[in-house]
């Protein structure tokens, strides 16, 4: 028995199901930048860079160097009472580094979800109000907060409701698809009007706290929105009063070849959430906000007793010297834009490539089964995946049908050549029926 199938079957005998979504039988050993290594010495070229979390890499030296000194001097203490430095530099950095015109101050937890509950505790406590709107197919995190405010899997909601009170969806202004499956398009005016419904009819404006967006929906597809939504959104706010909240975990810090996702539209949130690649894969999440709204609460309102982190910090701070060091912020917009002169192709040439989509380097690829029609195929997707797997690829799909492509930011074009390669070839496997006997039971979202 191989190393990897005995470490599968005593990992099942202990960790629970609800935490481990099913893809592929890979137990890994280590890793090197897009590289991935098994337990059995097989490598990988990696396109999900764990959940975008790994932006700057597998074991990047700067950041393990970083980490390491900072073990040796101090493991934590916890800034809920005492100071520390890496804090304190982290906390100035992100400041300058978010976007937003106006004074801004840092708080910091432990996992995106936890900022996303930070938002709804800011946001309710500076306006007063008891409302938070979101999107559907919206994911914000599992604590129950954060899953309150996501809408995007009945396997998050079901057996354990009802949810937390006072949160609402409207749709995504998704620039591939329309409402409720539509496969035209809405127009911005369109895709407010639920909104604007739902403030005339059962969920008075004025009593809205905040609305949290995802820029681009990564879970939920890696949806783009239709042009001038969130300008339009940004106004409606503003004429009510409402804070404007950008979840910013997955696609922030270079993902899309900028600090914040929010540089590519013409708005500025109140409040911006940062986690998953922050500290370079351990465990923290920020949030960033102007002044006066992230100061309208008293201690111990948001705090965590292993928050952070000095080791966290002083990886976070290695992890953004690294992005700058090795501009990585541009390196995602060029290799985003080489990926995408081969992926565009793919729209023309096969039958089950319905949209490619994204920016820099978070790339969706949409497969459907009737292309008018834009009829989404699930099966087929998790197939492909499979078989990218089988040839040394790591890629999922999300939202049923829609390959994720989110590598580390260091990639090389070899490597990017050698996947792409792969994938292209699984597609056209799919299409020639020679993955018609693929299982994929119980795989995926």
């Amino acid at each position: 028995m191989k190393k990897s199938e005995q470490l599968i079957n005593q990992d099942s005998q202990y960790f629970a199901k609800p935490g481990r979504i099913k893809y592929y039988p890979l137990a890994i050993s280590h890793g090197y930048g897009a590289t991935l290594v098994d337990v059995d010495g097989n490598t990988y070229i990696d396109l999900l860079a764990s959940a975008s979390s790994q932006n700057v890499g597998h074991a990047p030296k700067q950041v393990t160097e970083a980490i390491k000194s900072q073990v040796d001097k101090f493991i934590h203490y916890t800034p809920a009472y005492m100071y520390h430095e890496p804090l304190v530099k982290l906390s100035k950095k992100l400041c300058e580094i978010a976007p937003g015109n106006y004074e801004k101050r840092v708080l910091f937890g432990l996992s995106g979800s936890d900022a996303n509950d930070g938002i709804v505790k800011l946001s309710r406590a500076y306006t007063g109000r008891p409302y938070i709107i979101s999107f559907v197919n919206a994911y914000h995190g599992s604590t129950y907060g954060s899953l309150s405010m996501s809408a995007i899997s009945l396997n998050m909601r079901k057996k354990y409701g009802p949810m937390l009170p006072g949160f609402y969806h409207i749709p995504f202004p998704d620039k591939y698809r329309g409402m409720f499956g539509s496969p035209n398009v809405n127009t911005v005016e369109e895709y407010l009007a639920p909104l604007k419904e739902m403030f005339e009819k059962y969920v008075p404006a004025e009593e809205v706290a905040c609305i949290v967006i995802e820029t681009i929906q990564g879970d939920g597809g890696l949806l783009e929105p239709v042009e001038g939504y969130f300008e339009a959104l940004q106004d409606l706010c503003k004429s009510h009063g409402i804070l404007l909240a950008v979840d910013d975990i997955q696609q922030g810090l270079g993902r899309t070849g900028k600090w914040s996702s929010v540089t590519h539209y013409n708005i500025e949130p109140d409040l911006i959430t940062f986690g998953k690649s922050l500290a370079g894969g351990l465990p923290m999440s920020a949030i960033v906000g102007r002044a006066e709204i992230m100061d309208t609460l008293d201690a111990p309102a948001h705090l965590f007793t292993t928050g952070a982190n000095p080791v966290s910090c002083e990886a976070a701070l290695a992890t953004i010297s690294m992005i700058e060091d090795e501009n990585l912020l541009q390196g995602s917009t060029d290799k985003g834009a080489y990926v995408r002169q081969r992926m565009d192709q793919w729209k023309e040439r096969f039958e089950s490539v319905g949209d490619v989509r994204g920016k820099g380097l978070s790339i969706g690829i949409d497969i459907v089964s009737d292309k008018k029609n834009k009829t989404r195929d699930g099966e087929a997707a998790l197939k492909i995946c499979n078989r990218c797997f089988d040839n040394g690829v790591v890629i999922i799909a999300v939202a049923e049908n829609v390959l994720r492509f989110q590598p580390p930011l260091v990639i090389t074009y070899e490597e990017l050549d050698t996947a792409l390669n792969i994938l292209e070839s699984a597609i056209e496997d799919l299409e020639s029926g020679k993955l018609n006997d693929y299982d994929i039971a119980g795989q995926g979202w």
